[in-house]
């Protein structure tokens, strides 16, 4: 089930970003490379997703104590009255630590490929600022 899910997450992935990008005849590469760009952003956000929110304490087997997980919990429960609320931020970050599922990993995989597109565009953008224009004869 899961090969599948990611399959099709990927499909749907190339199909959305099939006119992004340079033609082929550019130096990039063309579409070949902006596909690979985004499948590995997308692959990259879905295995990325479940270590961060680990990381800032939101696992599967509860919000880790003295995390930054723990600290929004009680900023959350301050503000509601002495509660997490239901739906809040703090409680969907909860439920995504103990997995994503189809919506998370596809919210996942949408923002790996987004950050992985903007990183190379600003690389790119980078590298063509020191490009030396060819001397004149």
């Amino acid at each position: 089930m899961y090969q599948k899910t990611t399959a099709v997450l990927f499909i749907i992935l190339i199909i959305t970003f099939q006119g992004e990008g340079k033609s082929s005849s550019e130096d990039e590469g063309g579409s070949l490379f902006n596909y690979a760009l985004l499948i590995g952003g997308a692959a990259a956000g879905v295995v990325a997703a479940p270590v961060l929110l680990g990381a800032v304490g939101f696992t599967s087997a509860g919000i880790a104590a003295g995390s930054l997980g723990a600290k929004l919990m009680s900023v959350s429960a301050i503000a509601n009255g002495g509660g997490v609320a239901a739906g809040g931020a703090v409680a969907a970050l909860q439920s995504a630590g103990t997995g994503l599922g189809l919506a998370g990993n596809a919210l996942a995989a949408a923002f790996g490929s987004a950050t992985a597109s903007a990183v190379f565009k600003k690389h790119r953008a980078h590298q063509d600022a020191y490009i030396l224009p060819e001397e004149v004869a």
